[in-house]
């Protein structure tokens, strides 16, 4: 029996990647991408399906029951991967309502219309659906100097985005223990890789130095992050819908600790080697202390033993070999990021928007 994927927020950066990940692991599937597609969602992330047979596109949202419902009745998924979140901290911190509408209303409605669907199944079909929640590290709030975020760690969330996924953790877990959903969460460090969106660190910063604009560093740069390319969070979720407990959490983190201005200057330096600038020495030139972000925690870092011990998953990458081939990305999908830059942008997603909601 061919095996449905629903995955929610299939056209953002990592649930695309997912996506990609499946088409190219699983031979007898079928992956139903529901996705509202909002700014950093990019039909062009996952074009290459548009007419493969094993790929639908729903343009929905999470937080309609009705429109999940008809999901659900339509295509008899049998695993539900929940990647649909507003994630920007900057964004939340200047317009917070969004996150709670999706991230906490959202999920909620996404959970409680799986649970409908799964008591209505039969009890082998029940022992195969699993629903896949997508959460953070950021849940956990800030570390200093030393120690490590488990699967024990206390929530306490700094930001308004961290804060709504925590409670969209709590819901997922609260479905598991008050309703028997067979939910499985991960929490995953700092992703990179392909078709991140261009406002996030590393990839505004790649852009930045290509169009020679200044480098905006928060504070003094000091802040610490545990990076995880995105390939290697696609096979660790993977590896946890096949083989995870029911009801656990799986921390997942790329073992790469590394300090903001440090990305920066790394990013700088494999420009400077890939695509030098003749009107600049360096482009570490560009690099610009800005005031620090509100609530800006510390120190991220992921002690990923669980996984490592329970499920044998390792990272793939290291940071070196990572983030060089990020690099290379963007410099050979110019198209892909330029399409973003420009100011054709929105007014083609609105056009989208019109032809969707008139099918």
């Amino acid at each position: 029996m061919r095996k449905v994927y629903l995955v929610t927020g299939g056209c953002g950066f990592i649930g695309s990647n997912f996506i990609h990940f499946l088409m190219k692991t699983e031979d007898d599937i079928t992956i139903v991408n529901l996705d509202k597609l909002t700014y950093a969602g990019n039909l062009k992330n996952v074009e290459a399906y548009a007419t493969d047979s094993r790929y639908v596109f729903i343009h929905g949202d999470i937080g309609d029951r009705n429109c999940v419902r008809d999901v659900f009745e339509t295509y008899h998924p049998q695993v539900v991967v929940n990647f649909a979140a507003e994630s920007h901290v900057d964004r939340s911190i200047s317009g917070p309502g969004d996150f709670i509408n999706t991230n906490i209303v959202g999920t909620y409605q996404l959970l409680n219309e799986s649970l409908n669907y799964f008591k209505e199944l039969s009890e082998p079909d029940q022992e195969r659906f699993r629903f896949h929640h997508i959460s953070t590290d950021e849940v956990y709030g800030s570390l200093g100097d030393d120690g490590y975020f488990t699967e024990d760690t206390a929530y306490d969330p700094s930001s308004p985005y961290s804060a709504s996924k925590a409670s969209s953790d709590h819901l997922a877990r609260a479905w598991y223990r008050t309703f028997g959903l067979p939910v499985l969460i991960t929490n995953c460090s700092n992703n990179y890789g392909p078709y991140q969106f261009p406002e996030k660190l590393i990839p505004l910063m790649i852009l930045n130095c290509l169009e020679r604009k200044p480098l905006p560093v928060y504070g003094d740069g000091q802040n610490i992050r545990d990076w995880l390319y995105v390939d290697d969070h696609c096979d660790a979720i993977f590896q946890v819908i096949q083989n995870g407990t029911i009801g656990e959490t799986y921390n997942i983190g790329g073992n790469n600790e590394i300090r903001n201005l440090e990305i920066v200057q790394t990013i700088c330096d494999i420009l400077d080697e890939f695509r030098p600038n003749p009107k600049l020495k360096s482009y570490r030139d560009l690099i610009t202390f800005v005031k620090d972000r509100p609530g800006h925690d510390f120190r991220y870092a992921i002690n990923a033993t669980k996984i490592k011990t329970d499920l044998g998953w390792v990272p793939k990458h290291s940071f070196t070999a990572g983030i060089r081939k990020t690099v290379k990305w963007y410099l050979q999908n110019e198209p892909w990021w330029e399409f973003i830059r420009s100011g054709e942008y929105l007014n083609y997603y609105c056009k989208q928007y019109r032809s969707l909601n008139a099918v």
